[in-house]
């Protein structure tokens, strides 16, 4: 019956050093991240000096501007056109609407 306790003492042994040896191992590989990480939080730029910081323009905060907008018509002439012939191609297929007046349902 002794050598049976010895067995399982045996077996449970080797199960802990080999739990040791991966921990040892996570251990490492946790120090060498940051290692690394500290390395290259070296190699960036510092942060900016107090004088480098963005300014507000001389004029005040910037407001937002509101207009009113309508879209460019598609010419209706029969001839079929391809992405690049439509009007309005570029920032916008909107244009600023000359009365400015918001338009109601009715």
């Amino acid at each position: 019956m002794n050598n049976a306790w010895m067995d399982i003492a045996a077996g449970r042994g080797a199960l802990g050093i080999g739990l040791v040896a991966v921990g040892v191992v996570v251990v490492a590989l946790l120090l060498g991240a940051f290692w690394m990480g500290a390395r290259a939080r070296r190699r960036e730029l510092p942060p900016p000096r107090p004088d480098e910081q963005p300014q507000m323009p001389e004029g005040g905060p910037v407001r937002e501007e509101q207009q009113i907008r309508e879209p460019d018509e598609v010419p209706r002439d029969g001839h079929r056109r391809t992405p690049h012939e439509m009007p309005g191609f570029g920032n916008s297929p909107t244009r600023t609407d000359p009365s400015q007046k918001r338009r109601r349902w009715s």
